[in-house]
């Protein structure tokens, strides 16, 4: 089951959060990714930011003919970079400390994906990550060692609802999985009318799925996140009001994840809903759903009742009672936390 990370571990990961949500909301031309360089045209010099794409292609930025407005932004990133560069170096070894005092990474081609989605503005325009991932770093946030996050998988699952990602920012997730240039090729859709809701990269493990709220096998566009995702239920619940996480790979950045809570007890529904073909997806669900009751139950049971009543509201509460029941046969440590939803 689950034990505490280290006071030390547990500090060092929230002052990562903290200094990576601050990087997130300064705007400075120094943590612009590249530098500027200008061209010679028929006796007139232009200007360009040239960049490096995640899969290594260099590109060039047109800014424009060059002059004062564009010198005196060159020079403010000139200026502001070695500070920036610092910052970053010491981020790096935050993440390197967390991992050696026991926090959870995903190991690194996932977090090349997500590192590449958190570029683009991906979680900004309302994306929500789930699943193995999330699970793994929701420990992180709780400050504990889950049993099974440690199990590797290249499984990314991503969540958003329509109305949101539309109305929040925009992104472009699919143009971020091709700039990777790692294969990424889109499943086909049993019905080949249909926009594909996953990406794989062929011979591999690797892929990504897009998901959202809803029923029925009929893909809904995400149009703040530039793709489909696969309708499944339960999944409003489970991302609305989602927490901030910092991932320790890549040297640090942020994604959404769900609320500890709502993932523990969307766990428990789900688990509930399966058939006898997925016991072992529900087992799966159980036990992870367990280490966090369990967690919960002593640190957060606010959390835990909040949770819990916006269940009741969507009337699914014999749906819980249901994955509760379960969860305390195979896991009788999560009987405090049962007391406090019953």
């Amino acid at each position: 089951m689950s034990s505490p990370l280290p006071a030390e571990t547990r500090t060092l990961y929230a002052e990562l959060l903290e200094r990576l949500l601050a990087e997130g909301a300064r705007r400075s031309v120094g943590r612009a990714p590249g530098t500027f360089t200008t061209k010679a045209v028929k006796g007139e010099r232009y200007a360009y930011f040239q960049y490096s794409e995640p899969g290594g292609k260099v590109r060039q930025l047109y800014l424009g003919r060059q002059g004062d407005a564009l010198e005196s932004l060159a020079a403010r990133f000139k200026s502001e970079r070695p500070e920036f560069e610092r910052e970053r170096a010491d981020l790096e070894r935050l993440c390197a400390q967390i991992s050696v005092g026991g926090g959870w990474s995903m190991g690194p081609r996932a977090s090349r994906v997500l590192k590449a989605f958190a570029d683009a503005g991906v979680f900004d325009a309302g994306a929500v990550l789930i699943g193995t991932h999330a699970f793994g770093l929701i420990g992180n946030l709780l400050g504990l060692r889950l049993a099974g996050a440690s199990l590797r998988t290249d499984d990314v699952d991503l969540a958003a609802v329509s109305l949101l990602a539309s109305s929040g920012g925009r992104a472009d997730a699919e143009a971020a999985l091709d700039r990777l240039e790692m294969g990424f090729l889109p499943v086909p859709s049993l019905d080949p009318r249909r926009p594909s809701t996953s990406f794989k990269v062929r011979g591999q493990s690797l892929r990504v799925d897009f998901l959202t709220p809803g029923s029925g096998e009929k893909p809904v566009p995400l149009p703040g996140l530039g793709t489909h995702g696969q309708p499944l239920p339960f999944m409003e619940y489970l991302i609305e009001n989602p927490d901030k996480a910092a991932v320790i790979d890549a040297g640090g950045f942020v994604v959404n994840v769900p609320s500890p809570a709502r993932f523990a007890l969307h766990k428990l529904i789900v688990a509930g809903e399966r058939p006898i073909s997925q016991e072992t997806k529900a087992r799966k669900d159980l036990a992870q759903a367990a280490q966090l009751l369990e967690a919960l139950a002593e640190s957060r049971p606010g959390e835990l009742r909040l949770a819990n009543d916006a269940i009741g509201s969507r009337g699914w509460s014999k749906r819980l009672e249901r994955g509760l029941r379960r969860a305390l046969d195979r896991h009788p440590e999560s009987a405090p936390a049962a007391r406090l939803l019953r």
